[in-house]
C-alpha cells in the first residue's frame, strides 16, 4: 500500500512539474513572442525596432542577474516616457513570473 501512495505521489509531482513548464511556455508564447521571438532571440518586427537582445546569447545572459530579469517581468521597461515593455506583475503571479525566469535562462545556448 505504501508503494501505491508513493508511485501516485511521484506521478502527480511529475505531472505538476510539467504543467508549470508548460504554463511557462504559454506565457512566453502569449505575453512575450511577440517581441522576443519563440526562440528568443529577439528578431521579430518589434524586437528589431526596440534592439531587444539575443538571449539564447551566453554573453547577454551572463550579464542579466535574476532579480533584474524578475523585476523588469514585473515594472516592465521605461526609457523616459516611451514604455518599452509593459509591466506583468498584475498580470502574471508570482510563481508564473519565476517560471518564465527559469524559461529566458533555458533559452542559453
Amino acid at each position: 500500500m505504501r508503494k501505491i501512495v508513493l508511485l501516485i505521489t511521484v506521478c502527480l509531482a511529475a505531472g505538476a512539474l510539467t504543467a508549470r513548464a508548460a504554463d511557462a511556455k504559454e506565457n512566453w508564447e502569449k505575453q512575450c513572442q511577440k517581441c522576443h521571438g519563440a526562440d528568443g532571440k529577439g528578431e521579430t518586427a518589434m524586437g528589431k525596432k526596440l534592439k531587444i537582445k539575443d538571449y539564447t546569447d551566453a554573453k547577454v545572459q551572463g550579464a542579466m542577474k535574476d532579480e533584474e530579469i524578475v523585476k523588469m517581468i514585473k515594472e516592465g521597461k521605461k526609457e523616459g516616457d516611451k514604455t518599452l515593455m509593459k509591466a506583468y506583475a498584475e498580470v502574471l503571479s508570482e510563481a508564473e513570473i519565476k517560471d518564465l525566469l527559469a524559461y529566458v535562462r533555458k533559452l542559453k545556448k
